[in-house]
């Protein structure tokens, strides 16, 4: 329990978290950081780690001189690449060997072909779209590995969907999080990036219910 409730204070206050780790410890932060990113879009069962917001706030932090932003970027990307790919290597892995493919009565062939002809057409904008959607940013690379999507193609949005989601939020952080408005509400604007994504993502998953179902 302790735990859990470290996580939730961690999530919903990491700007104060984060700065007070910065001071404790220094340059300690930002393997504490590679580590957050890697683990939340890398590893399938921890999609509640913060993202967007830890981005966010570490650009604030930049801009007030706490941390370096060209090492921040550098390091946050590569987390964020190094971890959608073993997302996408574990469900590659992990896929076949669940379904045990056709001789087993979990596996569907036509839902699989219908996911690996989907991932190849539509998963390039698929893959840089979930990168700003909490959950999704975790389970999009794993199911575009169990999907069979081709490696080379999923590496290529990869690389630029975590340069779009890195450098846009973390220089988002850096010229918005001095702004005195910015700082006094910064607690609501954590929330706000944590619900508003999550509503989208319901919504978009209801109104395709609805529409198979028609």
């Amino acid at each position: 329990m302790e735990i859990a409730s470290f996580l939730i204070d961690f999530i919903l206050h990491v700007d104060r978290h984060l700065e007070h780790f910065v001071v404790t410890y220094g340059a300690w932060v930002y393997a504490l950081l590679f580590l957050i990113i890697f683990v939340e879009t890398g590893v399938v069962v921890m999609p509640f780690l913060p993202g967007d917001s830890l981005l966010f706030v570490v650009g604030a932090l930049c801009g007030l001189g706490l941390m370096s932003y060209p090492l921040a970027v550098l390091l946050l990307w590569l987390a964020a690449v190094l971890g959608d790919q073993c997302n996408y290597t574990i469900g590659r892995w992990f896929g076949p060997r669940v379904f045990q493919w056709e001789q087993s009565r979990f596996f569907n062939k036509q839902a699989f072909d219908r996911a690996h002809a989907f991932f190849e057409k539509h998963g390039g904008i698929s893959i840089i779209l979930a990168r700003f959607f909490p959950f999704l940013r975790t389970f999009v690379p794993f199911v575009a590995g169990v999907a069979a999507m081709t490696r080379t193609k999923f590496t290529l949005y990869n690389i630029v969907g975590a340069a779009i989601w890195v450098v846009g939020l973390v220089t988002a952080g850096f010229f918005l999080g001095s702004i005195p408005w910015v700082k006094q509400n910064l607690d609501k604007i954590i929330w706000a990036m944590i619900i508003i994504p999550g509503l989208l993502v319901i919504g978009g998953a209801w109104n395709a219910k609805r529409k198979a179902a028609a």
